[in-house]
């Protein structure tokens, strides 16, 4: 039995389906690289400047923090290519009991006052 190389050049043309799916993901990367780009200025800037109250900036900010670690696990961690499945429930379930753990904890020492 013999084993393929891994960082072996491909020998042959890739066929039409694979150039396209390869130019999709490209431009989807790009694209989502600009738009973290465009949030991480946003969050920037609503620190930098004092219009935005401290109360509602620091939500606004961890809400792109998370709008972006899921961008980039989904586009250059490549969690939406099929075969991760198993990777994307453990990941999601982790996040729950975290959640649910910090919750928990804000109520039991007073944080969060139900």
């Amino acid at each position: 039995m013999s084993h393929v190389d891994p960082s072996a050049r491909l020998e042959g043309k890739a066929s039409r389906d694979t150039e396209r799916s390869l130019k999709r993901e490209t431009k989807a990367q790009i694209a989502s690289f600009v738009f973290m780009i465009f949030m991480t200025s946003t969050a920037f800037l609503t620190v930098a400047s004092d219009a935005i109250p401290t109360g509602f900036a620091i939500p606004f900010i961890l809400l792109l923090a998370s709008v972006q670690v899921i961008m980039q696990l989904y586009y250059f961690m490549h969690l939406n290519s099929k075969g991760n499945a198993w990777a994307n429930v453990m990941m999601w379930s982790g996040l729950f009991v975290a959640a649910m753990t910090v919750a928990s904890l804000m109520l039991l020492i007073g944080v969060t006052k139900y």
